[in-house]
């Protein structure tokens, strides 16, 4: 963990306390007199002006300008959080409690100077994000999951499960949609990688893309899903709505949470099934996490070629295990057997995306799904990352290249129209391809 962040600075003493003065004496106001609906945020706005002028003289105009914007922040917005949230550079805002902010910038998380007055602060912030969404949490349902009107995913957590008080988790939405091309500027991965990938989503391969949390697979999801040609129908299917597919004959799902009755969910598995029935070129569903696996390796193996999604795991082998794992999740008494036959013929390909200890996100493997020898499944890597060591300031060194092995499905590419050359695959060194051969499960 760094160093906390000079940036952004939370208000000196002094500042603190005619906000927190300027703040109640705005809530009277409001109380006594409120405004229409349609007019609140201009009579507030106009309230939070009439008190700065009462303050005037006692701090420099950067300090009042300052002062305004928590104010404003503090009866319109988020409070605290507001400064983070408007910060383009910060990935992720993580409130452990009141004195305890930290952010994620440039794949390092920092402990910054932000803070809240108390724990009912951090419950009445947790309210304002997430009652204007429909959303409610309470002792009886001390957990929620909500997206803000920008995209942005929340989570909160509230005692009697958080133990050491309220706390709020929130992963930006990022405006800009990055491309292949700043993937590869990143060093997320290889023209040559590129190349590849993209020869793959066209030519219709079933890809799965494999991480660990905040290593970028919904981005590569992104990213390959933009290969995807124009002329063909997607259903996308989200727990949260995240993907932003730029084509224009795209049909969005999102799963839907119980009411506070716990009634009226619409789980993911009710919504890969539903999409079958939507006339589908493509499925891409935003992760797999459990039942709906099996239906989606049954869609995969039923005519929907090119599907694409996401799982956690932390290499192309682990993710293997949780396929089968969340397969057997379904509720269908199938033999393990059956269900390493159904991946084998299901899955293409397993593209795990790593996030390193310096904070960069790279593509370690492109492992293919080649087919069952015995009872288990074979794997050969055919792009893989290896790590030579770390450079002084920390940042980790290493080569991305081909192991050597041109894929089994590489007639398949070709009929598509890839006509992808031996230099491709021919960039190996004797360890790659001897290291490709072993990997087996």
């Amino acid at each position: 963990m760094t160093q906390p962040s000079p940036l952004p600075e939370s208000l000196s003493d002094s500042l603190a306390q005619a906000k927190t003065s300027l703040v109640n004496m705005i809530a009277r106001e409001l109380q006594r007199n409120p405004p229409a609906i349609e007019k609140q945020e201009t009579a507030i706005q106009q309230l939070i002006t009439q008190a700065i002028e009462h303050t005037r003289g006692q701090f420099k105009p950067e300090q009042l300008a300052q002062l305004a914007a928590e104010v404003r922040g503090e009866i319109l917005g988020y409070g605290p959080l507001e400064s983070l949230l408007a910060d383009p550079t910060i990935s992720e805002v993580m409130v452990n409690g009141p004195n305890k902010v930290y952010v994620e910038k440039s794949g390092r998380i920092v402990k910054t100077n932000v803070h809240f007055q108390d724990d009912a602060h951090v419950r009445k912030i947790i309210d304002r994000i997430i009652l204007p969404l429909g959303r409610n949490v309470d002792a009886d349902h001390p957990t929620v999951d909500a997206r803000l009107p920008d995209g942005s995913r929340v989570n909160a957590v509230i005692p009697p499960v958080a133990i050491d008080g309220p706390s709020i988790t929130i992963r930006k939405f990022s405006q800009k949609k990055p491309g292949m091309t700043d993937l590869i500027a990143f060093g997320s991965l290889t023209e040559k990688m590129a190349e590849f990938l993209n020869a793959c989503v066209v030519s219709r391969l079933n890809i799965v893309i494999s991480g660990g949390t905040g290593s970028g697979k919904t981005t590569l999801l992104n990213v390959l899903s933009g290969f995807i040609p124009e002329n063909e129908r997607i259903v996308t299917i989200e727990d949260a709505a995240e993907l932003q597919l730029q084509q224009d004959h795209v049909v969005r799902l999102e799963a839907k949470t119980p009411d506070s009755d716990g009634k009226g969910a619409v789980p993911i598995r009710e919504l890969v099934r539903n999409s079958l029935r939507m006339r589908p070129d493509r499925i891409v569903i935003g992760e797999v996490r459990g039942g709906e696996a099996l239906d989606m390796l049954q869609a995969m193996n039923t005519g929907h070629d090119g599907s694409l999604t996401t799982l956690h795991a932390n290499s192309p082998r682990d993710g293997l295990s949780r396929l089968e794992t969340m397969s057997m999740m379904s509720g269908l008494d199938m033999p393990l057997r059956v269900i390493r036959e159904q991946i084998a013929s299901a899955v293409d390909l397993i593209v795990q995306i790593t996030r390193l200890k310096d904070g960069s996100r790279k593509v370690t493997y492109i492992t293919e799904i080649s087919g069952m020898e015995g009872d288990k499944i074979v794997m050969t890597d055919v792009f893989k990352f290896q790590q030579t060591g770390t450079d002084p300031d920390g940042k980790v060194l290493g080569e991305m290249a081909a192991t050597g092995i041109r894929p089994i499905f590489i007639t398949k590419l070709q009929e598509a129209g890839f006509k992808l050359g031996a230099e491709i695959f021919l960039t190996a060194t004797p360890k790659f391809t001897e290291d490709a051969r072993t990997r087996r499960r």
